[in-house]
Parts: structure tokens; C-alpha cells; sequence
């Protein structure tokens, strides 16, 4: 039985995946067809490497292509002179076509004069290409390895050169070039000499853009639980799962995947969506490298932890410009999307681990931290969740540390003092995640489920009647999108000498349970 795979390469034959036929058609016709030359970059764990190696079974299956496919990850050392680099590619080249079934092209490389120089690199590319007569396309996977290398950056160059020679006639050369890594190699500087500023013109500046959609929708997604039930046969409703998976997930390849290996191997193949919510909370539970690099490129840059504090935490949406350096790295990294020309944190997965990570980090924080001996029975006997004593105990709280706390600081991190206070409370049984908007754009803000019942609750700043009134009906009709009858509210009021009211409401035929703190 095939299984649910997180690591390295998808193999169709050995590994449910979600089916990217349409994607894969779609690169070799719009752009390999063409001759193009382009970047796959994504982030990590994103489907690079498995979508190079199905492009690269879609086209030996055509004759009229010769696919040359290496990767420079574990060559660094390859890097450190011409002579090296030159002999490493060539061996590469021979190393592919070994597999390649065509003797005589192995033979012809083989016996090839021996290259020391890349300008002899530049020959031999000229003289391979004619002897293939075919259209020989490269693929290179990992070229972040080796970005920052001289060396690197000259033998693109001289791809380029090529490509633009090729094109009015005076040289034959890769048909295509892929380059696949984090990065994308197009905004690079060619840098000639030590001394030399990197203001010329990018070695891969005639790359054209990738505008494929690597994520996986619902649609894309059900493709692989449908492989997946007719082994496994759960009796899972596909439709459902697939569209709460792309819910949690957004369609990142990594955690599409993750989630249904926790809940095969895990937690006896319940594709429900209890069994979802557990499999995201042992996910986060537990350390992966995409996680880790998550959090160490937020805590190694202090300019970007505060773009991002800022995306998570504000009150006001920041606008997405490509051009911002914080958007670029957040969008490198895979941490941040585009939605309405606003920035948002990628997924909802992301979102409660950087949510868990700034926690952790303003419970180890000197100076002031609220806390809470957590004595008062939250849970009944039938293991339910008491919400409405956890927003009375937590007014208690704020009411008794609030002349501590400075007045700016709780209206930006409102919502994460409450979830600071709510996390032990929760862990381990239950799950939260925050909801931005609804599919009707109405406003709203943490859903917790615990022991099968689901709870909202909205947080908003305090700023008359009007806007008091208008935040309940907000609520209200989300809890009629998710059938519940009862909602809870957290006001923060910043008035003088304003009252620490606990009230219950009822509007549109829902009961709202709500705090002034």
C-alpha cells in the first residue's frame, strides 16, 4: 500500500499525492515548448523537487527532447576553482546519461577533449547540443546551494550569453534551462571582479517569469484522498475534508501532505474533523525543519520579527507591495501571501505556530507578564470547556493588571493577552485558530473547539454604541454560517474610568455573552 510522503521526492508509484497532471502540461506548453528559460522558486518544502521529477518523466516519454537533469546540492566544494567546477558539470552531464539509454551521446561526452575553462564549458555546450540533435533541456535543482558563488553566477552568465546568441542565429545552445531553489536566481547581480559593486545587469535577467500555481486547492487536494479511500476505505466524506484541509493549510504541498500521514499513521485514519484538528496540534507538536526555519528567519532578522509581529497582531492591514523588502522576504519564505492587495500570514497552520512562538516568547520576557494560577475549575465533570468563567476570570485579570500595562501595547497585542491567557487553559485537549474574516467579509476573530463543541469569540476596540452594536450582529451572523446559537465578546475599552461590565445580550435570535476590559 503506498503512504503519505513529507521527505524528498513524490513517487507516484510509491506515494499517494495530489495529481498535477494540468500543471505540469501547462509548463511544458507555455513555457519549455517556447524555448523559455525560467526559475522554479518557492519556498521550502513547496513540490520543487517532485515537480521536476514529473516534468522530467512527462518529457522522455518525447523524442523530440533530451533531458538533462542534476542538482548542485552537495557540490559546494566543486565551487572552489574553474578547472573543478567545469570537470563536475561534465561529470554530471555523463552521470544522467547513463540512464539516458543513448550510448552514443554517452560516449560522445565521454570522449570529449578534457575542459578546464568555462569559455571551453561554452564550447562544449555548442558542440553537445548539435551531436544530440535534439532540444536538450536542463534542469537544476538546489541552485541555492551555490548562489552566492562566483563561479555560479559567471556559468549562468554564459548561459545567458548563449540564450541571446541563440535567438539571433549565431550559436546553438540549451533548448530550455530550469533552475529550480528558494531563491529566485533572476535577481542576482553579476559581480565580474572582488572589487566590483553588483550593479550590472542581472546573469539571469532573460528568465521569464513563473506564474504557476504550485499550491494544491480543494479540488487538487481531493485527488489524492480519493486514491487514498479507495485503499484505505474510512468511509470519509472527500469533499469536506479536502476543502477544511485547504482551509487550515492554503495549499501548502508540505502540510497538505503532513496532515494525512499524522492522521494514517497516527491517529487510526480518522478523516474527520476531529481527527484533522488533532493531526494539526501533533504537527505543531512536533519539531520539522520547515517549522524551524520558520521561526529562525523571524527571530534572525529584528526588522522583519516586527513586520510580522505587525501583520499578526495589528489592528490595521498592511498593504502588500512588492517592492518592500519585509514583503519580499516574508514571500521568499513562504510566510506571507497577498489577499486584496493586503498582507496575511500564508495559512492558518503558520499562523498558530508564530502565534505559539510570540506566546512563549512574552511569558519568558522580563517586566510585566500576565499570568493566572490556573486554580478555578474551567472544565465541568463532562469534560466541557466553562468559556463564559475563562472571559470572566481573564477580566479579573486585566482589570487587576491593567494599570501595569501600557494602554498602546494592549490595543495592538489585545488578542494575544487573551490568548496567552487561554493557551494552558486549552493545550492539549483543545484547538484555536483565528479567523481574519468570513466568506461574507464579516470581521471576526478566535474559534476554539474543545471536546466537540466550538466556540467564537470576537475581540474588538471599544469605540461607542454604534460600533458595539454593529460588532455583535458581526458575530452574530458568522454563528449563523457555522450553526451555533451562542457567540462571546471582548471589548477593550480604553475610557477613563470605564466600567468592567459582563453582560448578556441577545441579537438576531443569538445569545451573546460578552466583557468590558
Amino acid at each position: 500500500m503506498k503512504k503519505f510522503n513529507i521527505t524528498g521526492t513524490c513517487i507516484p508509484e510509491r506515494h499517494y499525492m495530489v495529481n498535477i497532471t494540468s500543471k505540469i502540461d501547462r509548463i511544458i506548453k507555455d513555457l519549455i515548448s517556447e524555448g523559455d528559460y525560467f526559475t522554479i522558486n518557492r519556498p521550502r518544502q513547496y513540490g520543487k523537487t517532485t515537480t521536476m521529477y514529473l516534468l522530467d518523466k512527462k518529457l522522455q516519454k518525447n523524442k523530440e527532447y533530451l533531458l538533462i537533469k542534476v542538482s548542485f546540492e552537495g557540490i559546494g566544494e566543486e565551487f572552489v576553482s574553474e578547472d573543478r567546477f567545469v570537470e563536475s558539470f561534465v561529470g554530471l552531464i555523463i552521470k544522467r546519461l547513463k540512464f539516458s539509454n543513448n550510448k552514443k551521446i554517452l560516449n560522445y561526452v565521454k570522449n570529449y577533449p578534457k575542459l578546464y575553462k568555462i569559455k571551453q564549458l561554452d564550447e562544449f555546450i555548442t558542440d553537445f547540443v548539435l551531436e544530440t540533435n535534439k532540444k536538450v533541456v536542463l534542469m537544476i535543482d538546489e541552485v541555492d546551494k551555490s548562489s552566492n558563488n562566483q563561479l555560479f553566477l559567471h556559468f549562468i552568465g554564459m548561459l545567458r550569453d548563449k540564450y541571446l546568441s541563440r535567438n539571433e542565429g549565431e550559436d546553438y545552445t540549451f533548448h530550455t534551462v530550469i533552475l529550480a531553489g528558494v531563491h529566485d536566481v533572476k535577481n542576482l547581480r553579476l559581480k565580474l571582479r572582488p572589487d566590483e559593486n553588483r550593479t550590472l545587469n542581472s546573469p539571469w535577467n532573460i528568465a521569464v517569469d513563473f506564474d504557476i500555481d504550485m499550491s494544491f486547492n480543494s479540488e487538487e487536494i481531493s485527488t489524492m484522498l480519493i486514491e487514498y479511500e479507495a485503499d484505505a476505505k474510512t468511509g470519509m466524506d472527500i469533499k469536506n475534508i479536502s476543502e477544511k484541509i485547504y482551509m487550515y493549510t492554503n495549499g501548502y504541498p508540505f502540510l497538505v501532505s503532513k496532515l494525512c500521514k499524522v492522521i494514517d499513521e497516527k491517529l487510526d485514519r480518522d478523516f474527520s474533523e476531529k481527527g484533522l484538528e488533532e493531526s494539526i496540534k501533533i504537527t505543531l507538536g512536533t519539531p520539522n525543519t520547515l517549522f524551524d526555519d520558520i521561526i529562525k528567519n523571524i527571530e534572525n532578522n529584528r526588522e522583519f520579527y516586527n513586520f510580522i509581529e505587525k501583520v499578526i497582531l495589528g489592528n490595521d492591514k498592511v498593504d502588500y507591495v512588492h517592492t518592500n523588502k519585509m514583503v519580499s522576504i516574508g514571500k521568499i519564505y513562504g510566510i506571507i501571501r497577498e489577499k486584496n492587495k493586503k498582507v496575511e500570514i500564508d495559512n492558518k497552520i503558520f499562523e498558530i505556530l508564530i502565534y505559539n512562538h510570540m506566546i512563549a516568547n512574552r511569558e519568558i520576557k522580563k517586566g510585566v507578564v500576565l499570568t493566572y494560577e490556573f486554580r478555578t475549575k474551567f472544565i465541568d465533570d463532562d469534560g466541557n470547556l466553562d468559556m463564559e468563567l475563562v472571559l470572566d476570570k481573564f477580566q479579573e485579570l486585566m482589570k487587576a493588571e491593567y494599570r501595569k500595562i501600557d494602554e498602546k501595547f494592549v490595543e495592538r497585542e489585545g488578542r494575544l493577552l487573551f490568548l496567552a491567557f487561554l493557551k494552558p487553559i486549552i493545550n492539549g485537549t483543545g484547538f484555536y485558530f483565528v479567523e481574519s474574516e468570513t466568506r461574507e467579509s464579516n470581521r471576526m476573530d478566535i474559534v476554539v473547539t474543545y471536546n466537540m463543541k466550538k466556540f467564537v469569540i470576537e475581540l474588538k476596540i471599544w469605540r461607542g454604541g454604534q460600533y458595539e452594536q454593529e460588532g455583535r450582529e458581526q458575530l452574530c451572523k458568522y454563528l449563523e454560517a457555522q450553526n451555533l446559537d451562542k457567540g462571546y465578546m471582548i471589548f477593550y475599552n480604553f475610557n477613563k474610568g470605564k466600567e468592567y461590565i459582563k453582560d448578556r445580550v441577545m441579537v438576531n435570535g443569538k445569545e451573546v455573552f460578552e466583557i468590558v476590559v
